[in-house]
């Protein structure tokens, strides 16, 4: 059986996942019939956000790998804990937290750091020549750690976003929410969803065609 790893990284789209492309991404998964490897990185989370007003909640704190867990009844590892080596490839849902928890995007753009746990997962399974996919924002992740191969990457149609993108090496292709971007060559594919769909059917398009095409690549 194939055992796919999903990459969390907290619980809700302003501070974490974004919980739809969680989801369906574990639904799509579960469809196939493959077996799944939950992950996240055991730290703090850089902030908490108050999914209701949008603002955020001061004076508290939170775990990424505990607010994760939330999403897949608790059944998730530290990413520490992971061998690439057991995996056959691995997927990245999206949301801000991909750009507060897995990196510091959100603090230092172009310039960030990635967690080094997820850098070393991602290094390791492409080293190996096995397929992942990044949802959302998850293809700035992408591309600040295998922006020397210059991946094909999407991630909507925000100037600002598509231009980081390539000046950390990647190349930037436009494509709709329910579409997909496939790097052969890096076996990297990607998708837009909410940077570009307006509702869950939309995204739900693309994240089914990313996860069968990250399968079909194995």
């Amino acid at each position: 059986m194939k055992k796919i790893g999903v990459v969390l990284s907290g619980s809700g789209a302003r501070d974490g996942s974004e919980i739809h492309e969680a989801t369906l991404t574990l639904l799509f998964l579960d469809k196939a019939g493959v077996e799944v490897e939950y992950m996240a990185p055991d730290i703090e989370q850089y902030e908490l956000i108050n999914h209701l007003t949008g603002q955020k909640v001061e004076k508290q704190k939170r775990n990424v790998l505990e607010e994760s867990a939330r999403i897949v009844h608790g059944k998730i590892k530290d990413i520490s804990h992971v061998k690439p080596s057991e995996l056959d490839g691995i997927i990245f849902p999206g949301g801000l937290g991909v750009t507060k928890n897995l990196c510091n995007y959100i603090v230092e753009g172009i310039n960030c750091k990635v967690n080094q746990e997820v850098e070393k997962i991602i290094r390791k399974m492409h080293q190996e020549n096995k397929p992942l996919g990044f949802i959302c924002l998850a293809p700035l992740v992408a591309a600040k750690v295998l922006g020397e191969y210059h991946p094909q990457l999407t991630i909507g149609n925000k100037e600002v976003l598509s231009e980081n993108i390539e000046k950390m090496g990647g190349k930037h292709i436009v494509c709709e929410a329910g579409e997909i971007v496939v790097d052969e060559k890096n076996k990297i594919v990607t998708t837009p969803t909410y940077m570009m769909g307006k509702n869950i059917s939309q995204i739900a398009e693309g994240i089914e065609k990313l996860v069968n095409k990250v399968l079909k690549l194995i």
